[in-house]
């Protein structure tokens, strides 16, 4: 009996200083994924004084599509950096805002290139041990004991092309460009299996430009700014055995 336990004991030990370094199996990740975009410009909106904090130049009017396609390795267990790519178009329009009688409008393409670094503060606990979520574990747990919650911030560049109405041709500046960007936000990611999450992610731009929908006025205080909303799915590339042996 003594040896029994001795033995269940050790296999516990090993099997859970396995499974601690099993993430190195998976270091590299492949994803992407649809969703919107929500622009921030000098067209469309409401007047500093008449929008509390900005939240009334939130306009599903300004929404768009973007598209995502990433790649992430990760450094360490809770540090990951990822190589980042964003294409869609932004809308912008003064139909509901302090300027509705000016009537400008523009589509602008885009193209976004950037390099990220993700901080995971919330890190599952069944990463790349999928029995372990069988069990005793209610739903309820299960699901906080798969869940990642992180943060990022980095550099990009955003290239865009602008398309104005007749109102706006006249007044446009440039219609194309290219422009560096700070990236930042949050996301969280659900652990589907141990090769598969799906997430959810929401990321702001600042752009070192105030001309991404064709228009700059003499009133601006602040360079444009834009939000995704994305649908992540991320596929984790498993790699050497070797990696087992790696701590």
């Amino acid at each position: 009996m003594r040896k029994l336990i001795t033995i269940c004991i050790l296999f516990y030990f090993f099997s859970a200083a396995g499974n601690a370094q099993l993430w190195k199996m998976r270091r590299v990740e492949v994803g992407g994924g649809p969703g919107i975009t929500q622009f921030y410009g000098d067209i469309g909106g409401f007047s500093i004084g008449e929008n509390m904090i900005g939240f009334k130049d939130f306009s599903f009017r300004q929404t768009r599509y973007n598209m995502n396609l990433n790649v992430r390795y990760r450094i360490i267990k809770n540090v990951s950096a990822r190589v980042n790519f964003n294409f869609g178009s932004f809308h912008a329009t003064d139909i509901r805002g302090s300027n509705e009688g000016r009537g400008y409008e523009s589509k602008s393409t885009f193209f976004e290139p950037s390099v990220l670094a993700e901080y995971y503060y919330l890190k599952n606990k069944s990463e790349n041990s999928f029995l372990s979520l069988r069990g005793r574990n209610t739903p309820f747990r299960t699901f906080f004991s798969t869940m990642d919650c992180y943060v990022f911030t980095g550099v990009g560049s955003l290239s865009y092309k602008v398309k104005p109405n007749a109102a706006l041709a006249s007044k446009s500046q440039e219609t194309k460009g290219i422009t560096p960007v700070i990236p930042f936000g949050l996301g969280a990611n659900i652990m589907y299996s141990p090769g598969i999450n799906l997430g959810l992610e929401l990321g702001g731009r600042y752009a070192f430009s105030d001309n991404l929908e064709g228009y700059t006025s003499v009133y601006s205080q602040r360079n444009d700014i834009y939000f995704f909303f994305n649908f992540m799915f991320v596929y984790k590339i498993k790699t050497s055995q070797k990696s087992r042996s790696s701590f």
